[in-house]
């Protein structure tokens, strides 16, 4: 007789999907996780989640979903994975990012890779620790004794250094007074006498330097006892406050300890291996806390196949970054490309569309040419200049019709994603003549734009500083701190029901400032259609570079150059 084959038991956070989907074909390839357009499956996944998070009574979460801002809101980054367990059965995994109302484990959602709140844990025992240390070392800072000992030692201070200089301008005068009476003295006094007096007034001169002494040896004394006392106190706080750092480096090394990644094969790794290897060496701030990590190790620990993942972002924007609410979103490259490298290896991935080359068919036509320069149509999709991995570009094919000795130089550029007029130098001079004309902000430029949803005003004046996303590059953030100063002007040219067409004057030129002061809620708050960095993608990013104005640096004589937009 044959033995029945008894499938065992799913885990806990397997949630089976509760509508029909084998008509779905399942994906060839894992989505690849920092550029992607959501799977079929993913999309139903998350769409669950968000039913959930709407008529859940679980827990209590401030995503600031009301129409006015709230600054005690925080959004969230939600993740699914779409899993298929050993007996074929599928579904899918759920998970936040960080915390949630305050807690790192919730029903319905994986387990974080390590549960820094555990009440009893052993990182929740040393942090209370650290937080006695600290109070202990700011109650001393701030105790009676150590604040009279330092305001004594200052007034001290001051007070020896005026009476140190009083002294030596007492000992200045009194010198020119005895030079007085020598002289005096030779005119009217025999020899004797002025020997005798000459004796008494360099007694004076001695007693005067040795009073001064004195008075540095008093003040000096005064002075070290002082030091001393403070030395005592001082010490006191510095022992704590080293003790200190090294608590907190035993307790940064363990918890760095505790995150373990899996993959496919069950090989773990830690956060310090994983990022010893990168550049910066050190893991960034909330490592290994994202959405992702989380589901992909779940998925392995329970043998279930990732099959396809999806990221989404839930509530209002923060302040600094650009996050709409429902919008999918790809893994954060400086905390999550280092792990899930790690994760995902061995697992067959979608195509980075990155490193594809320009699709094909696409060409960079010449709108003007002389001897000094070139003016080109540059399409959608294609770099301004070589990448790392990618070689097709503007600058490349435009080389690639002169010698080396001749090589056009690339003015300035336009995103891949963006199209239109572009201005390319066939000398280093002209080239220089050129960059200072967009230094100066003397270039015109006019881009226009279709943007996802109704701009209510007719024109107005973005000024928005900028900076790149250090954790998730190349993505830009407002940034008022560190960030260099943006400004856009923009003018509505027609809207229809459920978009806006404009036009947009950048008065500075930041990386991504147009899509960036669209889409921010400070901005316009509405992102370009097919952005797919700061909105939504699409079959192209609907943003040309139309017009563009500038002085020819050989014949002085202002150009104008114009290719209207094909959208």
């Amino acid at each position: 007789m044959e033995k029945s084959v008894v499938a065992a038991p799913l885990p806990s956070c397997f949630i089976p999907f509760s509508t029909p989907i084998s008509h779905i074909p399942l994906p060839e390839c894992f989505t690849f996780p920092f550029y992607y357009q959501p799977h079929p499956l993913s999309i139903i996944a998350a769409q669950a989640l968000q039913h959930y998070l709407e008529t859940q009574n679980d827990w209590v979460h401030n995503f600031g979903l009301k129409s006015e801002y709230d600054d005690t809101a925080i959004g969230k980054m939600f993740g699914v994975l779409v899993v298929q367990s050993q007996d074929l059965q599928l579904g899918y995994l759920a998970a936040f990012s960080g915390k949630l109302a305050g807690k790192s484990l919730h029903r319905q959602f994986v387990p974080p890779i390590y549960d820094m709140l555990q009440s009893e844990g052993f990182f929740r025992k040393e942090e209370a620790l650290l937080v006695e240390l600290n109070k202990t070392i700011e109650q001393l800072e701030q105790s009676e004794k150590l604040v009279h000992l330092r305001q004594q030692f200052t007034l001290n201070t001051k007070l020896a250094e005026e009476a140190i200089i009083a002294c030596k301008e007492s000992i200045k005068l009194e010198k020119a007074a005895r030079k007085i009476q020598r002289e005096q003295a030779r005119q009217y006094v025999d020899n004797e006498a002025f020997v005798a007096l000459e004796a008494r007034l360099r007694q004076e001169s001695i007693q005067q330097q040795y009073f001064l002494k004195d008075l540095h040896k008093s003040w000096k004394l005064e002075l070290e006892s002082l030091q001393h006392q403070l030395d005592v106190l001082e010490q006191e706080i510095e022992i704590l406050k080293q003790t200190r750092r090294q608590k907190s480096a035993n307790l940064q090394q363990w918890l760095f300890e505790q995150y373990q990644f899996l993959n496919q094969y069950r090989i773990p790794k830690g956060l310090e291996t994983i990022f010893g290897e990168t550049i910066h060496k050190q893991p960034p701030s909330g490592a290994g806390d994202c959405a992702a990590p989380k589901l992909l190790q779940y998925a392995f620990q329970y043998d279930l196949k990732p099959i396809a993942l999806a990221e989404f972002w839930w509530g209002q924007s923060p302040k600094l970054e650009i996050r709409k609410h429902k919008y999918y979103y790809p893994a954060c490259r400086g905390k999550c490309e280092p792990i899930l490298k790690h994760m995902l290896e061995g697992i067959p991935l979608d195509p980075n569309p990155l490193l594809l080359p320009a699709p094909s068919g696409k060409k960079v036509d010449i709108l003007y040419e002389d001897d000094f320069l070139l003016v080109v149509h540059k399409p959608e999709e294609m770099l301004s200049v070589p990448g790392k991995s990618v070689s097709d570009s503007v600058l490349l094919r435009i080389q690639q019709k002169y010698s080396k000795a001749a090589a056009p130089l690339m003015v300035h550029r336009l995103d891949r994603a963006t199209s239109g007029v572009m201005l390319i130098a066939k000398t280093k001079h002209i080239h220089k003549a050129l960059q200072q004309q967009f230094l100066k902000r003397v270039i015109e430029k006019r881009y226009v734009a279709l943007l996802d949803g109704h701009v209510l005003n007719n024109e107005g004046t973005i000024d928005l500083p900028l900076r790149v996303d250090l954790d998730d590059r190349p993505r830009q953030m407002v940034c008022y701190e560190h960030g260099k100063s943006a400004r856009t002007h923009w003018q509505v040219i027609s809207r229809n029901t459920t978009q806006t067409r404009l036009y947009f004057f950048p008065i500075t030129g930041r990386t991504h400032q147009l899509r960036v002061h669209a889409a921010h809620p400070s901005g316009l708050g509405i992102p370009i259609l097919g952005d797919d960095l700061y909105g939504k993608p699409a079959n192209r990013l609907y943003l040309h570079a139309e017009r563009l104005t500038f002085t020819h640096p050989a014949s002085d004589e202002k150009m104008t150059f114009e290719v209207l937009a094909d959208f």
